[in-house]
This record gives structure tokens, C-alpha cells and sequence, in this order.
């Protein structure tokens, strides 16, 4: 047997990063054990695939890196080792065909996660994977070993391990298995962790009465939202609190942060992004003077009520004249007060800061212990971004750590004092 097939890692998590890591030590020889505290794996990735799976972006690799922010340095070896390239290489191997839709974002043909999923775990199977599921990872004990209790059982008992992956997520949809259950345990050992925050959220404001009961659950589209010097346009949803969807999910960086420091954030709804001011001025001085404002915006723009709602709620005295009222109409705003609960984000914002990590994932405070995913302080829109980095900081952190098994010659001891 090789050194490497006697060498025992154990993973903990089986999203995407984690499934990734796997599948990279599995295929260069390691024993790999995968520890699950859900009944079942991959549940974050099932749920991303009821919108089809979009698992990465076609657009050039330096405009996908761009989407990373402040993270792209940090993460730019990982991405550039794993591109869309590779991963669509990497689903054609798995039996899974693909398209790029003509948003440029990359889906399975199937438009959906399960097949792609099923070929996956069959691989893992195949090269020896061992899969606990219902079992939690606990910390370590005092001796540097993995303490682990499955369910049904009182207390939780030490696993050996030549190293360790972590790959927990962050704290979005703790009902699929990320509840940021790790950030005391490694805080305690000294790791720096920024705080969790939602990421790719609603936010939420103080509607009237009529909106919340005519109006929410109804889609407002197109529109283009601006704030702070940014436009994204799209759709987004009016909710009973607030507004969601991608629109406004991609700006939730920047209101998160103004409202962190502010209080509040207002965003500027264009409600006919498609049609210059002009234009919107135009039509409406083609209107008869005598007609009610509804019916001069839905006859003159084809403004739905949900949106003629938006320009009464900003509770501003609407223009009269067209120009104005053209000019309100194209930059509507709407007071936000607070993003949703992290339990509703898509994902999460913060986690384990690059200081605390060597360039392979290796956590400084804990030698041979790795980390991936979600649990790195990293954010992304929508697109496919997030999958594209939990794939790619996967298979990046399971090269760290062959590379310090094969620098410490996989020799059993703790793994950390």
C-alpha cells in the first residue's frame, strides 16, 4: 500500500466544498471519511438546483474574479486552478451535459442538481469515500482528536485523523445543514473569525397596510435599483417587509454596509429601465390632462398597480408636470431599514479572515486542520459565483493538505497543541 492510501483524513461536511475536497484526496490515494450531521448529503446543493443549478458564470475570468470584491486576491489561486472551464470538463466527466443561458450562466442540461448529484456520490463511492451521515462534529479533545457523536448517542467520542477539513458552511438555510455552529469552537481556539452576516438578501422597510395586504408575494419587473454609484437591473419582489430578488441581492453588500453605519439605505427603483427619461416624458404629455394618475401610467408606461403602489408609497407629493414626474418615476425611492435575517440569506458574508489562514487553507492556529467554502470570509452575487468558489476553495484546500501531509511525511500526532 502507498503512504498515501494508509493516511486518514476526515472531511467534515458534505456540501460542495467538502464533496469537492473528497473527490480530490480520494483520487490521489487518501482514505477519506466524510462526516455529515444531516441525514443525507449535498442539501444545499439539491436546493440551488430548484432554480436549475446555476453552477458557474461564462463571462472571462477576470471579470468572474472581479465578483469576488475584496476576496479576489485571496481567492485568485484557488479560482484560477479551478475555472468554468474545469468545471464544465469537470460535469461532461460526470455525465452531466451543460448550456450557457443567455444571462451567461452556466447550468446542466437536466436543470436540476439530483443527477449531477447521484453521479457524484457514485464516483466517490467508487474511489472509496466513506460517507457518516447523522454524525456532529464536536471539536477536538484534549489530546488533539476529532470528537464526533452520531445521533442516538450521549457523548461524543475521538476519531483519529492525519488531518482534517473543514467544510462547514456558513449560517444561511440552517435548516439544510449551515448553522455557524463552528464559529465558537474555533474562536475558542483563537481563530479569527469576522462576524456572520446575510449575504444575497432582502432587505426590509415599512410599508402601509395597503401594500402589505394588496401587494406583497407580487414581482416588480423590469426595474434597475441604484445606490452608491452602483445599477443592477432585474427583477425584485415586494414581500409583506420589504423587497427580495436578485436585483436587489446584488446590491445587499453595499446597503448592508450603509446601513451598518447609517441606519438606513435608500435605494433608487427605475420602474422603466428600458426607456429613457425623455421618453417617459413624452408619453406622458400624450395623456389627457383630465385623466387620474393611474390610469395615466398604466395607459402611457403600462405601469402595473404593484408598481404605481412604489411611487405613492416614497411619501413624497408626486410631480405634476411630465418632466418631473418622468424623472421621479425613473429614480423611486424606498427607505430600507434592515437586511433579513441571516436565516433567510442565500448565503453568508464574514467568516474565518485570510490572516488566519496559510495559502493553502491550513488554519494558522490549528496545523493540519483546513477550511473551505462558505466558512471563509468571501461574498459573491449570484450567478454562480458561490457555487464556482465552494468547488474551487475545496479542491484548493485539499491540495494544502496533501501538500503538508507530504511535508510533515503523514506521520500520526496531534493536531495541534
Amino acid at each position: 500500500m502507498t503512504q498515501a492510501s494508509t493516511t486518514h483524513v476526515v472531511i467534515v461536511g458534505a456540501g460542495p466544498a467538502g464533496l469537492a475536497a473528497a473527490e480530490y484526496l480520494a483520487q490521489a490515494g487518501y482514505s477519506v471519511q466524510v462526516l455529515e450531521r444531516m441525514p443525507s448529503v449535498g442539501r444545499k446543493l439539491l436546493m440551488a438546483g430548484r432554480g436549475g443549478l446555476n453552477i458557474t458564470h461564462s463571462e472571462p475570468h477576470e471579470a468572474l474574479m472581479r465578483r469576488y470584491g475584496t476576496a479576489q486576491s485571496w481567492l485568485r489561486p484557488a479560482l484560477d486552478a479551478w475555472t468554468t472551464q474545469d468545471i464544465q470538463h469537470w460535469m461532461e466527466g460526470l455525465g452531466q451535459a451543460h448550456f450557457t443561458g443567455s444571462s451567461g450562466r452556466v447550468f446542466p442540461s437536466a436543470m436540476k442538481a439530483s443527477p449531477l448529484l447521484r453521479a457524484w456520490l457514485a464516483r466517490l463511492r467508487e474511489l472509496g469515500v466513506v460517507f457518516h451521515t447523522r454524525t456532529t462534529w464536536k471539536g477536538w479533545d484534549a489530546q488533539g482528536r476529532l470528537l464526533v457523536q452520531h445521533e442516538g448517542q450521549d457523548e461524543p467520542h475521538p476519531m483519529q485523523a492525519d488531518a482534517t477539513l473543514l467544510a462547514l458552511g456558513g449560517a444561511s438555510w440552517p435548516r439544510l445543514g449551515s448553522t455557524g455552529g463552528w464559529v465558537p469552537v474555533l474562536a475558542q481556539q483563537g481563530v479569527n473569525i469576522a462576524p456572520l452576516q446575510p449575504a444575497n438578501c432582502g432587505f426590509e422597510t415599512a410599508w402601509s397596510d395597503l401594500v402589505r395586504e394588496r401587494f406583497a408575494g407580487l414581482p416588480l419587473k423590469p426595474v434597475a435599483l441604484s445606490f452608491a454609484g452602483h445599477r443592477v437591473q432585474g427583477e425584485v419582489t415586494v414581500t409583506a417587509n420589504g423587497l427580495e430578488g436578485g436585483a436587489i441581492y446584488a446590491l445587499s453588500t453595499f446597503l448592508r454596509a450603509a446601513i451598518a453605519e447609517e441606519g438606513v439605505a435608500t435605494v433608487l427603483v427605475d420602474l422603466r429601465p428600458d426607456m429613457p427619461v425623455q421618453e417617459v416624458a413624452r408619453r406622458l404629455a400624450a395623456t389627457r390632462p383630465r385623466e387620474s394618475l393611474s390610469n395615466k401610467l398604466r395607459k402611457a408606461l403600462r405601469l402595473p398597480p404593484v408598481a404605481i403602489a412604489l411611487l405613492r408609497e416614497s411619501g413624497l407629493d408626486i410631480p405634476t408636470t411630465p418632466q418631473a414626474l418622468a424623472a421621479r418615476l425613473k429614480a423611486v425611492p424606498v427607505v430600507l431599514n434592515a437586511p433579513q435575517p441571516l436565516a433567510r440569506a442565500i448565503s453568508s458574508a464574514g467568516g474565518i479572515t485570510h490572516d488566519s489562514c496559510t495559502d493553502g487553507f491550513m488554519l494558522r492556529a490549528l496545523p493540519g486542520v483546513f477550511v473551505a467554502g462558505e466558512m471563509l470570509d468571501w461574498e459573491a452575487p449570484t450567478g454562480g459565483y458561490l457555487l464556482h468558489a465552494s468547488l474551487a476553495t475545496g479542491r484548493a484546500a485539499a491540495k494544502g493538505l496533501q501538500a503538508w501531509l507530504q511535508d510533515t511525511g503523514a506521520k500520526r500526532y496531534p493536531l495541534h497543541p
